[in-house]
Formats: structure tokens, C-alpha cells, sequence
């Protein structure tokens, strides 16, 4: 299938050659990771590296979705109360955020806990928007840094809302049916115009799971969301890491019936199941296979107590009633409490999004994960 972009040819074209004479450098086909990768992060291009609006409530700001610190700052306020506990139970004062967005989720933070956080870093590689984080945390100033990569070791409490399902995957297909099906990547190739078209070539790797049926399938693996669970195994010390995505457990993730993958592009508050179109404008993500990244942090081969350990999985809903929202929603107005209900909402974001605990050194009850812990369903 070929991809024409809908966009007029200056917005796009810088971006789109760039890709293409990466595709040519390597022979033809590049695998789909490193298609997402170029499409969202290549410097001052990619989507996560220009200067489009990207997060905001709705279409007429010019944002293309909404994360949960946008939709109601009741969502770091919450946070925050686990925030506090993983702070205290760690011995540490430092909170580091990855991908921090219009930094909403920072500001509530900061807000929130106060004197308990000595130091909030902001690891994010998006230069337009460290300058929109700047702009509105400047009352925490002397708190807040900026990195771009992380340090050879650090502690504290890392915080991640959206940012695993933002990660590279790969694309795995399989043309037939479970007992005779060849399995291939899917990568992108070049058509005789040099537009992005589907490529798919045989290859060794395999989902997880073996999926039943006997229809073609094509789902993700998550390589490089596991190697960052990894980096920070490596690197952090001592703390707490807990991260917020949408996304499965793995059975549910691979079931024979999810067989059109989970990619998805994000543009003007519409979806979209296209990336090769209007590349550098829209986002794209994949949902977080959340066994895997639970599997990433306990099978790392650590020093003596320095091993991960899984906290806690649960819900969104579950996990923010657990650390007290719902007395936090009785003191709002109709109209706030109206958009911070959609955080618990099963058909908004209470169900899909999921939270993730993992820590260094010994494990507690965390308060988020009090009632309705699905750490066993992983």
C-alpha cells in the first residue's frame, strides 16, 4: 500500500527525506522501530522534536490528544499521595520525570508535595518542549532541572505517564495460520516515487506467545520499552519507578482476536491506524505490553539487593481511588469533576490505562495498589 501525504508538501518534505535516504543507506528496508523513531524523534523534525502543540484539551488549541495532567490537575494531586509514600518508604527526595510533556504533570507535583521533593529532573529529549516546561514551572525553578540522558547512577522516584507506549516497536506478522504461518517483520521500503510502502521480510523473531488460529496476525514486540526498564535497573539505586500507560498483560495483548496490532497515530484529537501518512505531524504509539515490562525488570541479572521487584499492577481507576481521589472530587465544582471523572471511567481512561510499580530494595503495601491489585494476571 503506498502512502500519499494529505498535507501540503513544505510541511513534511525535510522529514520524509530525511527517512528516505535513511531507508536508502540501509539497502532498501528499515524495520518499523526505526521508521517510529525517525518519524518522532529526529531533531527538529521528528513529531516529538518540532514545535506543534501536541498536548491540550481540545482541536481549536491546535493539540493533538489529551494526557491525563491535562485533563484534570486532580491527577498529580493523586499521584502525588503515592508519590509521598514511594519518597518516604525509599529514603530518597528526588523525583525524576521521563517525557514530561506541557509538564502539567510536574507543576502538580511539585504543587503537591512540597517540601518532601528536594529535586525534580526532567529527562526528556524534546528541545520545543523543555521550553514549554520552563515557561510553566518557573515558580519551581530552583528545584527543577532539565537532562537529556540519565546518569550513570541516580535515586529517587521515577515517574513515567505516557511515555512507554511512545517507544519503537517492532512489527511482527504472520501471513497463515498458527501451524503453517511464516512469520516476517514489517518494515518500510520505498516505491518507485519514494513513497513509504509496507515491507515485510522473514525473520527469527516471535510474539511471546504462540497465537492460535488460523488467520494472519500482526502484533508488536516492545525491545526497546524493555531496555529502558533495564537501564534504569542498572542504573538506579535506591527508589521507585511508577509508570502510566495504556495497555495489557500479555495474554490479553497476544489474544487471537487482537489481530490488526495496536499502532496507532494521533492527530487534532482524531485517530488514525496509518504512521506512514503525514509523517512528523501526528503521533505514534503502541500500547504497553505490560507483562513484558514486569518480565524486563525481575529477569535482570543485578548485584545483591539492587534487584527490581513489582510493586504493584492495577488500574488507573483502581489505583487513583485507592490513593484517594474520590474525597479530592467531592470538593470540586460540577464542571471539574465532570473531566476528572473520565480518569475513572471505564470506557475513558480508568480501564485501558493501567499503573506499574516496580522498586529497589524491599518491597511495601504501596497505597495505590491497596484494593484491585492484578499483579497476578501479569
Amino acid at each position: 500500500m503506498r502512502a500519499v501525504s494529505t498535507e501540503t508538501p513544505n510541511l513534511t518534505t525535510a522529514l520524509h527525506q530525511h527517512i528516505v535516504q535513511a531507508i536508502q543507506s540501509a539497502g532498501g528496508w528499515i524495520g518499523f522501530d526505526r521508521f517510529m523513531a525517525l518519524a518522532l524523534y529526529t531533531p527538529g523534525l521528528g513529531y516529538y522534536a518540532n514545535d506543534s502543540t501536541k498536548f491540550g484539551l481540545l482541536p481549536q488549541s491546535g493539540s493533538d490528544f489529551v494526557t491525563a495532567p491535562e485533563l484534570s490537575p486532580l491527577f498529580g494531586q493523586t499521584l502525588a499521595v503515592q508519590v509521598a509514600e514511594a519518597l518516604e518508604r525509599t529514603g530518597t527526595h528526588e523525583v525524576w520525570e521521563f517525557g514530561a510533556g506541557s509538564g502539567a504533570l510536574a507543576l502538580q507535583l511539585l504543587d503537591t508535595l512540597g517540601a518532601a521533593v528536594q529535586r525534580y529532573t526532567i529527562v526528556d529529549l524534546s528541545g520545543s518542549l523543555r521550553a514549554r516546561q520552563q515557561t510553566l514551572l518557573a515558580a519551581h525553578a530552583d528545584k527543577v532541572r532539565w537532562l537529556d540522558a540519565l546518569p550513570a547512577q541516580f535515586e529517587g522516584v521515577v515517574v513515567g505517564n505516557e511515555v512507554l507506549d511512545a517507544m519503537p516497536v517492532q512489527l511482527l506478522a504472520r501471513h497463515g495460520g498458527a501451524q503453517d504461518g511464516a512469520w516476517h517483520e514489517r518494515g518500510v521500503a520505498l516505491d518507485d516515487d519514494d513513497q513509504f510502502i509496507w515491507a515485510d521480510q522473514a525473520t527469527a523473531l516471535r510474539p511471546p506467545l504462540e497465537i492460535e488460529g488460523p488467520h494472519d496476525y500482526l502484533t508488536e514486540i516492545h525491545v526497546q520499552a524493555e531496555a529502558f526498564i533495564h537501564t534504569l535497573g542498572d542504573r538506579l539505586t535506591r527508589g521507585a519507578a511508577f509508570f502510566i500507560d495504556y495497555g495489557f498483560g500479555e495474554s490479553e495483548y497476544y489474544h487471537p482476536q487482537r489481530h490488526m496490532g495496536t499502532v496507532m497515530c494521533h492527530r487534532a484529537h482524531q485517530s488514525d491506524d496509518n504512521p506512514l501518512l503525514d509523517v512528523g505531524l501526528k503521533d505514534i504509539t503502541a500500547h504497553v505490553n505490560f507483562t513484558a515490562m514486569a518480565l524486563a525488570a525481575q529477569d535482570q541479572a543485578l548485584p545483591a539487593g539492587q534487584n527490581w521487584s513489582v510493586l504493584g499492577y492495577t488500574t488507573q481507576a483502581h489505583f487513583l481511588i485507592n490513593c484517594g481521589i474520590a474525597a479530592k472530587l467531592d470538593q470540586q465544582a460540577l464542571a471539574q469533576r465532570v473531566q476528572a471523572a473520565k480518569l475513572l471511567m471505564e470506557h475513558e481512561m480508568g480501564e485501558l490505562f493501567k499503573v506499574l510499580a516496580l522498586c529497589k530494595g524491599q518491597p511495601w503495601d504501596a497505597v495505590g495498589f491497596a484494593r484491585g491489585d492484578r499483579t497476578h494476571r501479569l
